[in-house]
C-alpha cells in the first residue's frame, strides 16, 4: 500500500458529499493548522464546483502576517486522487507544498 498524500483544507474538500463526488468515498481527516496565510472570496465560474460544493464563492489563501493562523482539516488521499483535486480547485488555485502547524508537511491549494 502507498503512503497517503496528504492535503490541508481549509474549506469545500472538508465538505462530504464534495468528497463522495471527487474520491468516490470519505477520506481520513484530522484537525491542523496553516500558519502565515489568510483568506480571501474567490469567485468559482467552473459549474461542476458550484454545483459539488452549493456556492459560487469559495475561499482562497493568500500570504498574510506571520502569526495568521487557517483551522483546517489535513486529508489523506492517494496520488490517484491528485487529477481530480486539481481540475476541481481548477484555474483559480495553484497546489503547494507547506509546512503546517503540526509540523506535518502537506499540498495545500492557494489563490492563484
Amino acid at each position: 500500500m502507498s503512503a497517503p498524500v496528504l492535503i490541508f483544507s481549509y474549506g469545500t474538500l472538508q465538505m462530504p458529499r464534495v468528497q463522495q463526488e471527487l474520491f468516490g468515498r470519505q477520506v481520513e481527516m484530522k484537525d491542523d493548522a496553516l500558519l502565515g496565510f489568510e483568506t480571501v472570496p474567490v469567485e468559482i465560474d467552473h459549474p461542476d464546483v458550484i454545483e459539488f460544493s452549493g456556492s459560487s464563492t469559495h475561499l482562497g489563501l493568500v500570504p498574510g502576517a506571520p502569526d495568521a493562523r487557517i483551522a483546517g482539516k489535513l486529508l489523506h488521499v492517494t496520488e490517484a486522487d491528485l487529477p481530480a483535486l486539481d481540475d476541481y480547485e481548477g484555474h483559480e488555485y495553484r497546489r503547494i507544498e507547506v509546512t503546517l502547524a503540526s509540523g506535518t508537511r502537506a499540498w495545500v491549494y492557494v489563490k492563484a
